[in-house]
């Protein structure tokens, strides 16, 4: 029996090692080819809608992104619920100081979802001009090819082109935690799958073909599932047509994090995940090194061999190759990072066992619910 578990312990973590670096592989293959894609469409006109609520760190960077891009003929709506959310006077000034880049700002408080951020954006949705509609968050950092990225990836097979966040600019160390858990593992993990054909949507960017969604209801159908990501991704492949990610995920500039926001933000994806994907969801105990490299070190002892050694032996193969994949990236990397990233791995147990435990979570401060079955609570965006 010593011998049986002996063995199964090697095997775990010789599978799970494989399968780490195969993922860091194929992101590699992602980031690094990028520059060599040919264009699948030429940047067509579009309507940029961006929500906004409130006001976050680098707001002065993110949203001034939306008027330097290097495309032509796009324009711009940004929308806010209410007239005095802090976020109005900004916009309205960035507006000002771009007279030749065509936006506007509509203020409104529409209800039809039970989702405030699909909400917000309704009113966009019907006054955008073109055919192609992106929607943005806030807290997303266009570069000035960020219509050019996203359209390189739309062929003639996909229904919808989408971007996760990347973390940047953190301020302290629980930002740099949310950058290990947004950058080499959760953006790394959505690429590699992405480049196997299970691409799946998140909501942070968005590339839409306007007459594929109206056919299917419009932005708000967006509302029939708890997070629009699932719903998004739902109504892409009813159409026979796959989701794609870009070649080179967009920025999130962190600013400061506490750690408690960052592990409420964790728990709150998870709690979504669990819910609408929960199939896919119940495997993610097994991708940290933690339980791995655990093995690993057992397995050694069992067969007489120095657990020292191959404990550091599979820290340098396991975090060595996320230090390669951040630098190709051009991702946030200082010295912290492989501290923050063994405290990630750290947690994923327990962030598992979180994503189980409850419905609940508080967004911009509502208690929400992921319960399928709680309709009085509004459900928060999952990539928020």
């Amino acid at each position: 029996m010593a011998d049986f578990v002996t063995a199964a312990a090697l095997v775990f973590c010789a599978v799970a090692t494989a399968t780490h670096l195969v993922t860091i592989t194929l992101a590699l293959f992602r980031v690094a080819s990028s520059r060599s894609r040919q264009r699948g469409l030429s940047v067509e006109p579009v309507s940029i809608i961006r929500p906004v609520c409130g006001r976050d760190h680098f707001d002065e960077m993110t949203l001034r992104s939306t008027f330097e891009l290097g495309a032509s003929g796009y324009e711009i709506i940004f929308c806010a619920a209410r007239e005095d959310d802090l976020a109005v006077p900004f916009v309205r000034n960035l507006i000002a100081q771009y007279p030749h880049v065509e936006a506007k700002l509509l203020i409104g408080d529409d209800r039809p979802t039970s989702n405030p951020k699909l909400n917000n954006i309704v009113k966009g949705w019907a006054a955008a001009r073109f055919p192609w509609i992106v929607l943005a968050d806030n807290n997303v950092l266009m570069p000035k090819t960020y219509l050019d990225d996203l359209f390189r990836s739309f062929e003639p097979n996909v229904g919808l082109v989408c971007s996760p966040p990347v973390g940047s600019h953190p301020i302290g160390f629980w930002a740099e935690l949310e950058c290990a858990f947004l950058n080499t593992y959760q953006a790394r993990w959505q690429s590699a799958a992405d480049t196997v054909g299970l691409g799946f949507a998140q909501g942070k960017s968005m590339l839409w073909r306007r007459d594929m969604l109206d056919d299917a209801g419009g932005v708000v159908a967006l509302g029939a599932e708890i997070a629009e990501d699932a719903a998004a991704t739902k109504i892409v492949r009813s159409h026979g047509l796959s989701v794609r990610l870009v070649d080179r995920p967009f920025e999130q500039p962190l600013g400061p994090r506490s750690a408690a926001q960052v592990w409420a933000r964790q728990v709150r994806w998870a709690r979504l995940r669990r819910v609408t994907f929960p199939i896919f969801y119940a495997p993610e105990i097994l991708t940290g090194s933690t339980l791995p490299i655990a093995a690993g070190v057992a397995a050694a002892s069992g067969y007489g061999l120095e657990p020292v050694p191959v404990f550091f032996a599979l820290l340098a193969v396991w975090f060595g190759s996320e230090a390669l994949l951040a630098r190709v990236a051009g991702w946030h990397m200082k010295w912290q990072s492989p501290i923050a990233w063994m405290l990630r791995d750290a947690l994923l147990p327990l962030l598992w066992v979180e994503g189980w435990a409850g419905d609940t979570f508080v967004w911009r401060g509502n208690d929400m619910s992921v319960a399928k079955s709680d309709t009085s609570n509004p459900i928060a965006n999952s990539s928020v």
